[in-house]
């Protein structure tokens, strides 16, 4: 009895690595699965970064090549694409840059509410260019003002600087000078931004904070080291997102224009 007892024992330890790797397969296989059936394209990273300020970020990071710009005039979480929010609007006219290719995302060029202009302002814009396959922001009122290397291969997404390198003058610029609404407000808000190799990073807040408090979270943890520029874009109730199972539907209020990120 002694014996079997002794022989089952050596038989679970011989078998103990065995299923210890069957059982990691496993949990590897069901991982794999759950990710694809959240929808989310291979090549983008989606995380959740809680910052030391309380500011919540969600995130999704992906190269500026799978970035594309739409009108949508719908909730971006109703709208069944891996995505965020963009530009500002007022009803259905887009108020902010948005323009793919010299194409703009609402209309025609050089149309108000098309996406053509900046609206009111001079903004911070970042814009892709196809050639050089370089980033950069460029403060402009209307694409017409955009420096790049071919006029019909580039995308530009317009909204308020963010001046992640100077802190003593961000706010002026932001508020003052670019007319960003309500900084000082708790409000969820939105950004783009990209680092210094150019991958770009769209982000909305589930908690609600100051733009002060929401550029600081931003500039702390996203790309740590490595982050180069950001712009504000539509906050509060237009703050939206769907990266798979995530969903942030702001207020649950329409968007003209949505920054999705596509295979």
């Amino acid at each position: 009895m002694k014996r079997e007892a002794n022989e089952r024992l050596a038989f679970i330890r011989r078998s103990t690595p065995f299923y210890m790797c069957v059982f990691i397969l496993i949990l590897e296989f069901v991982s794999i699965w759950i990710i694809r059936n959240d929808n989310i394209p291979s090549n983008v990273q989606y995380s959740q970064i809680n910052a030391d300020n309380g500011v919540i970020l969600h995130v999704l990071q992906a190269e500026p090549s799978r970035i594309s710009f739409n009108s949508v005039n719908d909730n971006v979480v109703q709208s069944g694409r891996i995505g965020i929010n963009g530009g500002f609007f007022w009803e259905d006219q887009l108020l902010s840059i948005a323009v793919m290719d010299r194409i703009p995302t609402n209309g025609g060029s050089k149309e108000y509410g098309s996406g053509w202009f900046n609206v009111k302002y001079a903004r911070g814009t970042i814009v892709y260019d196809r050639v050089t396959r370089m980033v950069d922001v460029q403060r402009a009122a209307s694409v017409d003002d955009l420096h790049m290397t071919h006029t019909t291969k580039f995308w530009a997404q317009g909204g308020v600087s963010m001046n992640l390198k100077d802190d003593s003058n961000w706010y002026n610029v932001a508020v003052t000078e670019e007319g960003l609404p309500f900084p000082d407000d708790k409000r969820l808000r939105s950004a783009m931004a990209y680092d210094n190799s150019g991958e770009i990073y769209l982000i909305v807040t589930s908690t609600r904070c100051t733009a002060e408090q929401f550029r600081t979270a931003i500039k702390i943890n996203v790309a740590k080291g490595n982050l180069n520029e950001a712009i504000f874009l539509d906050g509060d109730g237009s703050s939206q997102l769907l990266a798979g199972k995530v969903k942030l539907k702001g207020d649950s209020r329409k968007v003209v224009q949505m920054i999705q990120v596509i295979e």
